[in-house]
């Protein structure tokens, strides 16, 4: 693939593509490409910034080579896009691309959504869906550019690292604050900015009091948990709130893989079950998940599961033998039929989310359940939250 990393991508944002999303989502071409623009810069970007940490090349350039980003897949991404930006579409390249956003920006996917949508125009939760369809595509580039290169995931980071100037002319200001502050992007853009520095110092007090207060919104509105009962899918009603599921900390599977989870959360208790051979197989000791969140009504995994789908994929892969059932399950509200056949697509998307990152699929099993075996009383609205959740299974260890 003759060019940049950066020109590849942008030349693929042409009339039929960014056509596809803009009849989809109701917005003139002209924002939607700014919108798709400023969201594949920012993955690349974040890539580059965070090259230099450990395990995070590795993680990504195995997202890159999965059998599933084919040159195929890049070439039906392209040519049937609406479907990736309404979700109906959940094929295994727009799983990998969602959990690729994921891996980048982590709990800021959100913000970075947010940042995106400001600087194009669009409301949060269109910049969010044309950063899902993003994904795949800027997923499809690296891997077609790794392919034809014959790269390594070292020469990679390189040649993004080295690419990083150019990807700051599609970015809004501020957004490198929310790639984690690696270091290698600021090196990257540290002469041009000393350089303005120099011929304006008197606007740096000025700029440093807006960005820091904007640091402070964006802040307080991460913090808040949704409040739309239908988006908070499959938890506990309690769980969903960070002081129910306690501290996070820093845990070392038997592969040597470190995970940053929660001590009351679904990884925790999960290994704790794997590792005690005093603990046996049973029917009754499910786990529910506690940071899932699919769209209104759809069968769809936000961005921001990637966290903890990719934790709990990382624990099936220290713990190879270990085989498990997902579960999903709904309140009564609504036609019973229907809420079976919604709960069992859900589990279904999780347990492909869950084979997207590298999981043997022969281990897993999935099955929705709609409104039976309630946790909680269906009468109250907390317990018809606490019914509605997806829930795990160990069928073997």
């Amino acid at each position: 693939m003759a060019g940049s990393i950066l020109e590849n991508l942008m030349s693929m944002l042409g009339p039929q593509v960014v056509g596809q999303a803009a009849s989809q989502l109701g917005e003139s071409p002209d924002t939607v490409q700014r919108g798709l623009q400023t969201g594949a810069a920012a993955m690349l970007a974040g890539v580059a910034a965070k090259a230099g940490q450990p395990g995070f090349l590795s993680q990504i350039f195995g997202l890159i080579t999965n059998p599933a980003n084919s040159a195929g897949a890049l070439s039906g991404v392209t040519s049937n896009l609406g479907s990736l930006v309404s979700g109906v579409a959940n094929s295994p390249i727009s799983t990998l691309g969602s959990q690729f956003l994921s891996t980048i920006f982590g709990s800021n996917t959100s913000a970075v959504a947010d940042s995106v949508g400001r600087a194009a125009g669009l409301g949060a939760g269109k910049a969010g869906s044309l950063l899902a369809m993003a994904a795949p595509l800027v997923l499809g580039v690296l891997g077609q550019h790794v392919r034809q290169n014959n790269l390594s995931a070292t020469d990679l980071g390189n040649t993004l690292k080295a690419e990083a100037p150019s990807f700051q002319r599609f970015l809004p200001a501020g957004l490198g604050s929310l790639f984690g502050g690696a270091p290698s992007l600021a090196a990257a853009t540290a002469a041009p900015a000393q350089v303005a520095a120099a011929g304006n110092r008197w606007l740096w007090p000025i700029i440093l009091l807006v960005a820091l207060a904007l640091l402070g919104i964006w802040f307080l509105n991460r913090t808040k948990i949704p409040v739309d009962e239908s988006m908070q899918t499959m938890s506990n009603a309690g769980a969903t709130a960070s002081s129910a599921l306690g501290d996070f900390f820093k845990t070392k599977l038997p592969d040597g893989v470190e995970l940053n989870i929660p001590k009351f959360g679904i990884e925790n208790k999960l290994i704790a079950f794997l590792s005690d051979s005093s603990k046996p197989v049973d029917t009754t000791s499910w786990f529910n998940f506690d940071r899932l969140l699919f769209d209104t009504g759809k069968a769809t995994l936000q961005p921001s599961s990637q966290e903890q789908l990719a934790n709990i994929a990382a624990i099936l892969k220290a713990y190879p033998t270990a085989h498990v059932k997902i579960g999903g399950y709904t309140d009564n509200t609504g036609d019973a039929a229907a809420n079976v056949a919604l709960s069992d697509a859900r589990a279904k998307n999780v347990m492909d989310a869950l084979v997207a990152a590298g999981v043997d699929p022969s281990r897993l099993e999935s099955k929705g359940y709609g409104d039976q075996y309630p946790v909680g009383d269906n009468a109250t609205d907390e317990g018809r939250s606490q019914n509605r959740r997806i829930a795990l299974l160990v069928t073997q260890k």
